[in-house]
């Protein structure tokens, strides 16, 4: 044994290159899982860590991997063989405290600290990986110092040579789930935040800033008249496949959780600053990057039209996982940011916490074609994130508004034709719907109102469903605010004819319903609305009716793209008679006396029966179920019982001679 040690020992001396050297490596495990002389163990050992043929320059992470696999695997196959009685003859005889005990000896001072990193991660993995049960928690706990120690000092030393720092990286982060808190708590956070995100984001080691997907369009070559095709056997491909398996990507989730937890505990708060922004330059730079790829320039409806087949099974598949995996993981370490800013009254202070609050919401929409196409953004994470930063930057007005301004849409007014800039502008109307309490009415009318107003649009692409109802929905809110009196009253005619026009396509039962019940809803009095179009309720409701007097009968065509729609099919005419029941609770007293008897007039001139006992249905319920106040459900309560209500929607219309009486009266001709 010591002939072969001695052996491996002169190979590694006179191995003048990285390659050369790196052969030895499978001989040296075998060799450090048999010594059993404890001095020979730790001169290998420092021999492994100390001989710089085995260090390639600048420092990989494939490299660094394989040490630290020798000293991983060398402890896993002692431990076998000290439980196998059939490799008595081959086993090391040392027990397998004295056998670590030696090999930790190995990291002395000829080596630099961040390669004894790549030993004692080893071997604390190792025994992890194998639970084993013999190791004293005292040597486990040397271990484990032993690791914080050298990776603290590492982070200091991290200019010793070029990228160590990403070894010490792979190491900590395959091991930090298994340190105890008692040690996790010796890291020295501050120094390995900005490591962090600089190895994962922009290293050559991580995603490379994401120039590699403006890249792709090179290799995107038209195979048909309507079709393209991005090979899988292209060269950007293959460097999108190497991307994918490198170390830090394959291990990106509990990467982002290491990353998290370093926010969570780092002492310097302007770091988190510092991290957000450079994040922030990544997401920048990959949604510049995809918008430089054709693949871009197609909605994801219509891929498979404009896509081969290879492209659609293959190429574009591997690029959205990664994609994905990069924007799970940035959504996993803004949580950490806004916990932390909530949290902490110096990030919170007006100062820093609109700018980070910001800067959260440009990371948000410069990826926000990735969250939206895998549904990201209805994830827990993802919500949290995105309205802790909105609620937050609402509390100030000039910032609001200049972060509007900053995301305004590129061709305000119109629809753009890029399906980037549409996607960008359904971030907008999200976003802006919860800022119209807060920015000023001029802004509301000249920038929230025209942004949204093209896509309300009757005559819209039907394709853009989602974008329709999130400007329905930035109109209402601009209406809904009380500082836009003067923008509502100006803008309620327009809104009500527009969803006329828009109804039953593309506007759906669903959204038509609610649009109306809102709008009847803040024309109500004592509103602004209300004070300057006093009769805006009726008008609504008599155009309704009016409506409905022409409308079909045929059942509408059910909407897969809006899975939220879970109601029963019905007809158009049907749908207005509901409208106009949903309003029935928003009205005055004085309006509703008027329109309950209307509405039960209304109820007999839908002719399908199932239909028109389901809106009876609804007549009920808005009449019982609480949706009316005390005088407006006295006057439900009289116009139902004493009134004809019942006979009115039950029987319909009573012949004008009938009087109502007590059960049991005697009529004036009964001749008793």
């Amino acid at each position: 044994m010591d002939r072969s040690l001695a052996t491996l020992l002169r190979s590694l001396q006179t191995s003048e290159y990285t390659e050369d050297a790196l052969r030895l490596l499978p001989t040296a495990t075998n060799l450090l899982s048999r010594l059993s002389n404890p001095l020979n163990l730790t001169l290998l050992t420092s021999h492994l860590l100390s001989h710089d043929a085995l260090y390639l320059q600048p420092i990989e992470i494939t490299h660094s991997r394989q040490i630290f696999s020798v000293f991983y695997t060398a402890l896993l196959r002692l431990i076998e063989d000290k439980q196998d009685p059939a490799r008595e003859l081959l086993r090391s005889h040392l027990s397998v405290e004295e056998w670590v005990k030696a090999v930790v000896k190995g990291a002395d001072e000829r080596s630099p600290r961040w390669r004894h990193t790549l030993l004692l991660g080893g071997l604390l993995l190792a025994f992890q990986s194998r639970q084993f049960e013999e190791l004293r928690p005292n040597l486990r706990n040397k271990l484990e110092a032993a690791l914080v120690t050298a990776t603290n000092l590492a982070l200091r030393e991290k200019d010793v040579e070029v990228n160590c720092e990403l070894a010490v990286i792979f190491v900590i982060n395959h091991t930090f789930p298994i340190l105890s808190d008692v040690h996790r708590s010796q890291v020295q956070y501050d120094l390995l935040l900005p490591l962090l995100v600089d190895a994962t984001y922009f290293s050559k080691e991580g995603l490379e800033q994401g120039y590699w997907l403006g890249a792709i369009d090179n290799d995107i070559r038209q195979s048909s008249p309507q079709k393209f095709n991005w090979s899988s056997t292209s060269t950007t491909f293959k460097r999108l496949t190497e991307i994918k398996k490198r170390s830090l990507i394959t291990a990106l989730g509990s990467l982002s959780r290491l990353t998290a937890h370093c926010v969570d505990n780092v002492h310097d708060r302007m770091l988190i600053v510092h991290c957000t922004n450079r994040i922030a330059d990544f997401a920048r730079t990959l949604a510049t990057s995809w918008r430089q790829n054709k693949l871009s320039e197609i909605d994801a409806k219509e891929e498979a039209l404009y896509l081969d087949q290879d492209t659609v099974s293959t190429t574009l598949p591997t690029l959205l996982q990664l994609l994905r995996d990069t924007m799970f993981a940035t959504v996993i370490i803004l949580r950490s940011v806004l916990g932390r800013l909530i949290c902490d009254p110096i990030l919170g202070a007006d100062n820093t916490a609109p700018g980070l609050a910001m800067q959260t919401l440009h990371i948000l929409r410069d990826t926000y074609f990735i969250a939206h196409r895998f549904g990201l953004v209805s994830s827990s994470q993802y919500t949290f994130v995105n309205f802790t930063a909105i609620d937050i930057l609402t509390r100030y007005q000039p910032q609001s508004e200049n972060f509007l301004e900053s995301i305004r849409p590129v061709e305000l007014g119109r629809i753009p034709a890029h399906p980037l800039d549409r996607m960008r502008d359904l971030f907008f109307l999200n976003a802006a719907e919860h800022f119209t309490l807060t920015v000023s009415p001029q802004m509301s009318q000249e920038l929230l109102f025209n942004a949204a107003a093209p896509y309300v649009d009757p005559r819209g692409d039907p394709r853009l469903g989602e974008i329709f109802e999130a400007a329905h929905s930035v109109m209402l809110a601009i209406l809904a605010a009380p500082r836009n009196a003067e923008v509502a009253t100006k803008n309620v005619p327009f809104y009500v004819e527009t969803l006329l026009r828009s109804f039953p396509m593309p506007l759906n039962a669903r959204q038509f319903r609610f649009a109306i019940n809102s709008v009847v809803r803040l024309a109500a009095p004592p509103s602004p609305i209300a004070a300057s179009m006093p009769l805006m309720q009726a008008i609504i409701l008599d155009l309704l009716r009016e409506r409905m007097e022409q409308a079909s009968e045929d059942l509408l065509p059910s909407n897969p793209d809006l899975p939220l729609e879970r109601e029963q099919r019905l007809s158009e005419k049907a749908i207005l008679l509901l409208a106009i029941i949903d309003c029935l609770s928003s009205l005055p007293v004085q309006l509703l006396e008027e329109w309950l008897p209307l509405t039960a007039e209304l109820l007999h001139k839908v002719k399908n029966p199932s239909q028109k006992q389901q809106c009876q249905h609804r007549l009920w319920a808005a009449l019982s179920d609480g949706e009316m106040d005390v005088d407006r459900a006295v006057t439900c309560v009289a116009w139902w019982t004493s009134r004809g209500g019942r006979e009115h929607v039950l029987l319909g219309e009573q012949p004008e001679e009938q009087d109502y009486m007590m059960s049991g009266a005697l009529r004036f001709d009964n001749k008793l």
